[in-house]
């Protein structure tokens, strides 16, 4: 009987000892970046130089984005507005810690978006969170967050993947630590090389299926897609359409298309001739034929834009259409003194892929109205510092934010980072009162006379809102086929 009891115990050792390897976190999983702010590259959320390939695996969000789009508890797990939306208390999750063994509170939450207002920082999520005048600590897990208006939807502002949590004080070390709540945990961090991720056992949705993450900077396109051929990397959410056929059929790959509120554009400088003239920068957007650049560049696979931000599936997006018309351009055109046309250069780089396609194509559609373009090719490693925000005409690039954050952080008049220097007290009206709107249907409609403004006036032509072609080799698993900062990275496994 001895020996029996014996027996089943040390079977029992074994399964548990089975069953405790077969959920560990295991194997390595290799990504990489662009090192796109070069030596300004770190991984404190709020700057311009995020790098949020880190940050969005090493550091929490009050709220999400579920993968239906959906707001949804992060961090916090409760939240609620006063009778005139000018209050909003949230309830946050207990017994998380961060990876410095320090427990997650709301003294962290308070100093964690507060700093996001410090003009010393000059964040770029400023916008996001200029509503809020002061975050009161009601106890260890519960925060009122105080506002200069009322604002029905400042819940979903608070979903912007750069409003992450870190501890109360690490402002001067965020930077190289990306000490978070995240499923992973910085090892090392070397921006030029590769930053090392280790699993944070102790996270607070389970423990990661991942041992160990790499982000290796590659700043060109091209060799992205050359190290994920190489296995170099596991994956490449950058993939440009024109190259899919490399990877469909191939068995040591999976491909999925992921539609998105990114987008890609062309900014002109409104406070440089001849585009300070609104009826040429109406005239230059008049003559883009936007389905034919979806169709060229990518390969059908995006949502044609009118000049606006705002996400496809976001509630307050303006859908219009806006068909190329060559006679209106020129008639534009020689109304601001350019009945000949003019000539422009447009500043592209490869940092991303799709930019060089882009200008070629825009340099065919625009010929059609009288505008001669030379599209110049300037460096990737650079390009952020030295061309966007600093030549007449250039291209650029946003991650999806919603509605209210785009529109506040890339047009309003004060926002730092308006890279068209696009200036309009009817616009900006037309979002304070959006803001302190309740009425729903006002609200929206607010909003979308934003966006009509834009269409009319603006600095930036948006021919469509991206679908990702996402590629991994095929050792990859359970990767959720959504945007970037709706991936549960934690379930995240590889073969």
């Amino acid at each position: 009987m001895n020996k029996l009891i014996k027996l089943i115990s040390v079977s029992l050792v074994s399964l548990f000892v089975s069953i405790s390897l077969g959920n560990a976190s295991s194997g390595v999983f290799k990504l990489s970046h662009d090192l796109g702010f070069g030596k300004d590259t770190n991984l404190d959320a709020i700057t311009k130089g995020r790098l949020f390939q880190v940050v969005i695996m090493t550091q929490n969000r009050l709220l999400r984005k579920d993968l239906k789009g959906k707001t949804s508890a992060e961090l916090a797990t409760e939240w609620s507005g006063n009778a005139d939306a000018t209050e909003w208390t949230f309830k946050l999750r207990k017994g998380v810690k961060f990876h410095d063994g320090s427990d997650f509170d709301a003294e962290d939450v308070k100093y964690s978006l507060m700093r996001v207002k410090d003009p010393d920082i000059g964040s770029p999520a400023k916008k996001t969170m200029s509503a809020v005048t002061d975050i009161e600590v009601v106890d260890s897990h519960t925060v009122v967050m105080k506002l200069n208006t009322s604002f029905a939807d400042f819940p979903l502002n608070l979903t912007d993947y750069r409003l992450r949590m870190i501890p109360s004080g690490s402002a001067d070390t965020i930077g190289q630590t990306g000490i978070g709540t995240g499923p992973f945990m910085v090892e090392k961090f070397d921006a030029e090389g590769t930053t090392i991720l280790k699993a944070n056992p102790d996270y607070w949705e389970g423990a990661p299926g991942l041992a160990e993450v790499q982000v290796i900077a590659i700043p060109d396109g091209e060799a992205r897609v050359q190290a994920l051929l190489t296995g170099q990397i596991d994956m490449n959410r950058y993939v440009p359409f024109s190259q899919k056929k490399i990877f469909d059929g191939n068995s040591k790959f999976n491909t999925t298309v992921v539609p998105t509120g990114n987008w890609r554009g062309m900014v002109m400088r409104t406070d440089t001739a001849p585009f300070d003239n609104a009826d040429v920068r109406k005239a230059v957007r008049l003559a883009v034929d936007r389905q034919e650049l979806v169709d060229l560049v990518m390969g059908g696979a995006a949502t044609v834009s009118c000049d606006t931000p705002v996400a496809p599936a976001d509630q307050y997006r303006l859908k219009m259409k806006c068909p190329q018309d060559i006679k209106k351009a020129k008639k534009l055109l020689a109304k601001a003194g350019y009945a000949d046309g003019f000539d422009m250069v447009i500043h592209v780089s490869t940092k991303e892929p799709t930019w060089p396609t882009i200008g070629e194509v825009l340099q065919q559609q625009l010929a059609k109205a009288g505008i001669r373009v030379e599209v110049k090719m300037t460096p990737s490693k650079s390009y952020w510092s030295e061309t966007w925000m600093k030549k007449a005409v250039a291209m650029t690039r946003w991650n999806e934010r919603p509605a209210d954050s785009i529109l506040h952080e890339a047009y309003h008049s004060s926002a730092k980072w308006n890279e068209s220097f696009y200036k309009s007290p009817s616009f900006d009206k037309n979002l304070a009162d959006a803001r302190g709107e309740l009425n729903f249907n006002k609200r929206r409609k607010a909003y979308r006379n934003a966006q009509k403004t834009l269409w009319e006036e603006s600095g930036t032509m948006i021919p469509y809102h991206v679908s990702k072609l996402v590629v991994t080799s095929s050792r990859v698993k359970n990767l959720d086929e959504v945007e970037v900062f709706s991936v549960r990275w934690h379930k995240v496994k590889v073969d």
